[in-house]
């Protein structure tokens, strides 16, 4: 973490695709243990943004530094490992394996047994599957109250469940930021109410650092600690809920009279 206390910061961060820009000299701050929002319109360049925090994109210029270290030239398996993961706004998941197998997945990444092993499932591989899948079932699957259904396959969930489901396996990479690309979007409003409720409790619990874009503007304001606003590419605003609720810009142009404070 930086002296002055934050973990993320990204600098002057632009992005294009052709023509397109799709991020231009963007400046974020996001201090540790807070639960930060980004928002703005459809196009507006959030998801792009959290692509190039995961590398899923690479900017074309400016820099994402992450405790104090220069991630912008990162492959993406390497950002999880520094301690960033994500959920999707698309579920993301293999809906032909379990519940459990999807989740075990996040957690390859910090495994230590070699290809060898791991391909004739013995000695240490088998060990180390073991003792994952116990740690899971202490720390996440319980967590989540997905313990009764670890061993469906995915594709017979209902969406809310698929949803948390994607939340485990990012929380089974062991981040210290976790991004959350939309998490309630196409939930009713008690699938809304949980996942929100479980977000809540793991970013107390495990004092995560949470990265939020979401449309669900009640969600938004009733949760977050500090809110950044988009639109084409760039930031517009920041603040607290009411002062982004009170800025003229923010109202005109994504919040109309929705959220007037």
């Amino acid at each position: 973490m930086s002296a002055n206390g934050h973990l993320l910061e990204i600098q002057n961060l632009s992005l294009h695709f052709g023509g397109i820009q799709a991020l231009n000299q963007v400046d974020l701050k996001v201090e540790r243990g807070l639960l930060f929002s980004l928002i703005g319109p459809n196009g507006a360049g959030k998801t792009s943004l959290v692509n190039c925090i995961s590398k899923f994109y690479t900017p074309n210029s400016g820099r994402i530094r992450f405790k104090d270290r220069d991630i912008t030239s990162l492959e993406s398996h390497d950002v999880v490992r520094c301690g960033i993961s994500r959920t999707f706004q698309n579920i993301e998941l293999f809906k032909g394996m379990t519940v459990l197998d999807n989740i075990k997945l996040g957690r390859h990444v910090h495994l230590r047994s070699g290809p060898v092993a791991g391909m004739i499932y013995w000695g240490k591989a088998r060990r180390e599957e073991k003792e994952l899948e116990a740690l899971l079932n202490r720390e996440i699957l319980t967590f989540l109250d997905l313990t009764s259904i670890k061993d469906r396959v995915v594709a017979t969930l209902p969406y809310g469940l698929q949803k948390r489901v994607d939340l485990a396996r990012a929380l089974a990479c062991k981040p210290e930021l976790l991004i959350l690309d939309e998490p309630v979007a196409g939930m009713n409003r008690e699938e809304t109410k949980d996942m929100i409720d479980h977000v809540q409790e793991i970013k107390k619990a495990w004092g995560l650092t949470v990265f939020l874009i979401e449309h669900d503007m009640e969600v938004v304001m009733n949760i977050s600690d500090w809110i950044a606003v988009m639109n084409f590419g760039e930031k517009m605003a920041e603040g607290t809920a009411g002062e982004v609720q009170k800025n003229p810009d923010v109202i005109r142009i994504y919040l109309g009279n929705a959220c007037r404070g």
